[in-house]
């Protein structure tokens, strides 16, 4: 079962339908949407500010998810939208994720930035802090810089087969490891 812990008078709410691997850990302000899959070592510590995660999300093995304190100068709050991947080891400090976007493995995105809906982040991206990406676009590099805008197909071919797939994935699980196949 999921480490899921409460904090500073705040506890997760996970949506119906989610999967939790059991070692998953879910602190403090936290609240994930339906039909959502939180895997393996994925650490999501809500403990000084607030992290929501829209429906049909998949945070991968390794990801950490966290904010900046809520008293500090410039505090942030960690918000991914709907039909998100965010990618093995990926970490997402205090930014905004908005819906259908792809944060690939080991990528990086820090406070306050802003990852536009439809975006391709790929893997080992750094997001430096306060950026505003455009949508339906790939980022890539250090600090990451875009290198293409994509179109609707492909964005339906690469970022909603990523999450349909771990929706996929996250049925075995919950259905006791068959394939369902």
């Amino acid at each position: 079962m999921a480490l899921i812990r409460s904090v500073r008078g705040k506890t997760p709410k996970v949506g119906e339908g989610t999967f939790l691997a059991e070692t998953a850990v879910l602190i403090g302000d936290v609240t994930i949407g339906k039909d959502c899959s939180i895997w393996y070592g994925a650490v999501l510590r809500g403990d000084v500010n607030t992290i929501t995660v829209g429906d049909r999300t998949n945070i991968q093995d390794g990801a950490v998810i966290h904010t900046l304190y809520d008293e500090s100068p410039v505090p942030s709050q960690t918000h991914i939208g709907s039909d998100v991947s965010v990618g093995h080891n990926a970490i997402i400090h205090g930014a905004t994720i908005e819906d259908n976007c792809l944060i690939g493995m080991g990528a990086t995105i820090l406070d306050n930035a802003v990852v536009a809906s439809g975006c391709i982040i790929a893997a080992g991206a750094l997001v430096l802090s306060n950026a505003r990406l455009e949508p339906n676009s790939v980022y890539a590099g250090v600090p990451a810089k875009k290198v293409k805008a994509i179109t609707p197909g492909q964005s339906r071919d690469i970022v909603k087969r990523t999450a349909d797939d771990y929706r996929l994935y996250a049925s075995w699980y919950r259905d006791g490891g068959e394939n369902p196949a």
